[in-house]
């Protein structure tokens, strides 16, 4: 509500700097109680223009988020401390002139190209070398006020950048370091099956000891199996929250893509008597990572493998629109509850716990797929009947993403009111 407020009143006076200063006073008397002015409106009294730009810029200065507007040359009209505190501006290239910061421009500019409210959240290095170990994590949200005028507003959000960075490094290590006895565990029940193996398969002679060995043995491998796959996955989700910088955007051909995963899931859908089908349009082009890509349709798939039964199909549908493209991935399966569909893409959490337990599912699929989606400007939508069969649909746009990061110059923060530099 206060974002909503502090908007609104840098609208306001926006709109006071291009705006004749002469109109014609309407009909009603002014009265003056001290230093206040005061007009009447519908028998009410209101403070006078003046004032309200008064009261509206001493509100706007009280903001801990910084606030910037810019005329249509980019050219700053207001600015609050907390702007200045963020080191959002420069000298400007001339004596005794100052000028936002690159990022700001850049996104101003794309706020007039397009008309629409742009927000971005990032890390932006402090100093003048660029490589400070402590970045400022900034949200910003630009939104146009008419006339070329723009409004940017800033959050720091360091601390939560910060715990959100050890959060994910956090589980990484944890993952990194539980892959080496995961891997030993598998290796050792795999050595103590071969042990155990009877010598003539066709006529076992086992004695009891030796069978509960192989069964607690196959459980060992199992589950460790399991456990492999959790770390696994783990790790991949948190390398797709930023972990690791996203690799550069790239053309890729949605038919690599379902033949990748139609080879990778043949085996798990010819053990559960599933068949898979494709259908739709060939020759569809999306954008981004090809393994990631990848890695979001199998999911799907298998996920839709798991959840069905024999002797049914999952089929997988491509389309496009000229502005999208979608996979479609629909089984015959058991569906979702209604209570569970907006929950599903979550860590963890399964609609069934018995089935995912059956499938050796790490309940972490799905919110791979959501973040991979995310991470190329796209999304996953789901419709579900339960007892008839669900359907995912991953959106990605048909054209390369005009991303913002891409286009800023390599300039860092330097934080306090008197932190400029030439630009």
């Amino acid at each position: 509500m206060a974002v909503v407020v502090a908007l609104a009143l840098v609208a306001g006076m926006a709109a006071g700097l291009v705006l004749p200063r002469f109109l014609r006073r309407r009909d009603g008397r002014a009265t003056s109680t001290g230093s206040v002015s005061f007009r009447w409106s519908k028998g009410r009294p209101a403070i006078a223009d003046e004032q309200q730009a008064g009261l509206g810029r001493r509100t706007i200065n009280s903001l801990r988020a910084g606030v910037v507007v810019l005329d249509n040359d980019d050219v700053p009209m207001l600015i609050n401390p907390a702007a200045r505190a963020m080191g959002l501006l420069r000298t400007g290239s001339t004596p005794g002139s100052i000028a936002a910061h690159p990022l700001i421009r850049t996104l101003a500019g794309q706020v007039r190209r397009t008309g629409v409210r742009r927000e971005i959240e990032l890390d932006l290095p402090r100093g003048r070398d660029s490589a400070g170990e402590n970045p400022l994590g900034v949200h910003l949200r630009a939104m146009g006020l008419g006339n070329g005028f723009i409004a940017v507003e800033a959050v720091d959000v360091t601390e939560s950048h910060r715990l959100t960075r050890v959060r994910r490094d956090f589980v990484a290590n944890v993952s990194h370091e539980l892959k080496t006895p995961i891997g030993a565990l598998q290796l050792l029940a795999e050595a103590l099956l071969d042990a155990t193996e009877p010598a003539d398969p066709a006529a076992p002679d086992l004695s009891e000891d030796l069978v509960a060995a192989r069964r607690f043995a196959e459980r060992i491998q199992h589950e460790s199996t399991r456990l492999g796959r959790l770390v696994q996955e783990l790790l991949e989700l948190t390398r797709l929250q930023g972990a690791e910088p996203q690799p550069p955007p790239e053309p890729v051909a949605l038919d690599w893509v379902i033949a990748e995963v139609v080879d990778r899931t043949r085996t798990t859908a010819s053990a559960r008597g599933v068949s898979v089908a494709v259908d739709g349009e060939r020759g569809l082009t999306a954008y981004g990572s090809d393994s990631q890509l990848a890695t979001a349709v199998a999911n799907l798939v298998e996920n839709a493998i798991n959840y069905s039964g024999e002797d049914t199909t999952v089929r997988v549908t491509l389309r496009g629109d000229g502005e999208h493209v979608e996979v479609a991935v629909a089984d015959q399966g058991i569906g979702i509850a209604p209570t569970d569909v907006d929950r599903i893409f979550e860590r963890f959490y399964r609609a069934d716990q018995a089935r995912s337990r059956a499938t050796g599912g790490t309940g972490l699929g799905l919110a791979i797929v959501k973040h991979i989606a995310s991470n190329h400007g796209g999304r996953v939508e789901v419709s579900s009947t339960l007892g008839g069969g669900s359907t995912f649909t991953l959106r990605l746009p048909a054209s390369p993403p005009d991303d913002l990061l891409a286009t800023l110059p390599p300039v860092g923060i330097e934080p306090g009111p008197t932190g400029l530099r030439q630009v």
